[in-house]
């Protein structure tokens, strides 16, 4: 980084002079006016009754709808990143059947609408009326009835965590393969060990 002045052939200082750019502070001005504009149109439009707005904004069903977002949100995203970080080492793995079917698994929940996702969930009834869980060749094990597992909570939660983690796959699984070459030398010498050939 330069420090010193600019000097001429004589030795005289040259000043330094910011180039101005014109343009950019005419895109600037043009953008806040826009905003602006938009945000006037807005406020002041007589058919939004901001009072109205207020008092709903914070009614008891509005707040306790919030919460609810709030809680499957939570719960989408850790049940993605847990679902997510397991597909990205599947994803990995040298075993051709399991990275397989964790490719399968990512171009299929990345590749579906996750509105058409979310209403088969809720709609699993349909195909399946009952959940079993059973010992196989035996009668030992449990039902349930699949309307009253797959609440509208459960498959918001379970369509966008299964959602989230064919994403999460891909950014994790893109995470380890960007580590250098040497960092993997670095863990050998510090006595890591590589995955078991079945898995890594």
């Amino acid at each position: 980084m330069r420090t010193e002045p600019f000097t001429g052939p004589d030795g005289a200082r040259i000043p330094v002079v910011r180039t101005r750019h014109w343009g950019r502070l005419a895109a600037a001005l043009v953008a806040v006016a826009v905003a602006g504009w938009l945000v006037y149109l807005f406020a002041a439009n007589p058919r939004l009754h901001w009072g109205k707005v207020v008092e709903y904004l914070f009614n008891d069903r509005i707040l306790a709808g919030v919460w609810v977002t709030i809680e499957i949100s939570v719960l989408a995203t850790v049940l993605g990143l847990v679902l997510g970080v397991a597909m990205a080492i599947l994803r990995l793995s040298h075993n051709p059947v399991l990275s397989g079917l964790a490719t399968l698994y990512i171009w299929f929940f990345r590749g579906t609408p996750v509105l058409v996702q979310l209403i088969f969930w809720y709609n699993l009834a349909f195909l399946f009326p009952e959940l079993v869980l059973k010992i196989p060749f035996t009668m030992i094990g449990l039902k349930w009835d699949t309307n009253e597992v797959m609440t509208g909570f459960t498959a918001a939660m379970l369509g966008l965590g299964l959602n989230l983690a064919a994403y999460f796959a891909e950014t994790v699984r893109a995470g380890i393969q960007a580590v250098d070459h040497g960092q993997t030398e670095a863990a050998y010498a510090l006595g890591m060990t590589p995955p078991p050939s079945g898995c890594g």
